[in-house]
């Protein structure tokens, strides 16, 4: 059976953690960032786990 290629979206926006836990990004950091308040884009910046709910998901998709 072949390999399954790698997602290249998906490959730009998650991330493996060495236990195998699956990091993304927050949301709402990319533009109009003027009118946010310091305090929000500080905690914007920071990665966090995904939902159990999607790692199935996206795992199958980094392949």
């Amino acid at each position: 059976m072949p390999k399954n290629k790698t997602h290249s979206g998906a490959k730009d926006r998650f991330r493996v953690t060495g236990s195998g836990k699956i990091m993304r990004r927050r949301a709402n950091k990319n533009h109009i960032l003027e009118h946010k308040p310091s305090k929000r884009k500080r905690r914007l910046s920071d990665e966090v786990v995904l939902a159990p709910a999607d790692t199935r998901k996206i795992k199958k998709l980094l392949g």
